[in-house]
């Protein structure tokens, strides 16, 4: 990832911790065992033509899959507004993706995967949970397998009922 990319995601690391401090303090839905850490960020392409740094936020009162545009001049034109849903295909599925804005990321897109956090024990639990979902999301689903090729029967044993070639006879 680039030196560029790396800062975007501490910057949203960042901005997220400075949101747990003042403005979630005291509100009763955070998980006291967690804390704000950007998971597994990386580049990936969209199929309607936006790239983006797709990874994992987690906070301890949510846990969200973020898509931070590459392109900050076309971030009006790939990011719904504030408030507003887009559908998004990541990997082999659709999410519906909420439009965000914060100052010092600008706009992104989210989708909640986990809100409240009280489910996670421990970070460490929370960390894995959102690496394997990235794990599954970036595993290309696999490819149809074709069925057995078998073995067409001979004219003879088709005409005869013999329903294909046996062994040491010859058609």
């Amino acid at each position: 990832m680039s030196a560029w990319s790396q800062s975007r995601v501490q910057t949203l690391e960042q901005v997220f911790a400075h949101i747990a401090a003042p403005r979630m303090r005291d509100v009763p839905v955070q998980n006291p065992a967690l804390h704000v850490q950007a998971v597994g960020f990386a580049p990936q392409a969209d199929p309607d033509g936006g790239e983006w740094l797709l990874g994992i936020l987690v906070t301890p009162w949510f846990m969200n899959l973020v898509c931070l545009p590459m392109d900050l001049a076309r971030a009006g034109e790939t990011v719904p507004g504030v408030g507003q849903k887009a559908s998004r295909q990541i990997g082999g599925e659709r999410f519906e993706f909420i439009g965000a804005h914060e100052d010092g990321v600008g706009a992104f897109a989210c989708c909640s995967l986990f809100s409240p956090m009280f489910e996670f024990a421990d970070h460490g639990g929370a960390v894995a949970t959102a690496c394997e979902v990235l794990n599954l999301l970036r595993t290309p689903a696999p490819a149809p397998t074709a069925a057995p090729a078998m073995e067409a029967p001979s004219r003879r044993g088709f005409l005869f009922g013999r329903g294909g070639p046996r062994a040491g006879a010859s058609a």
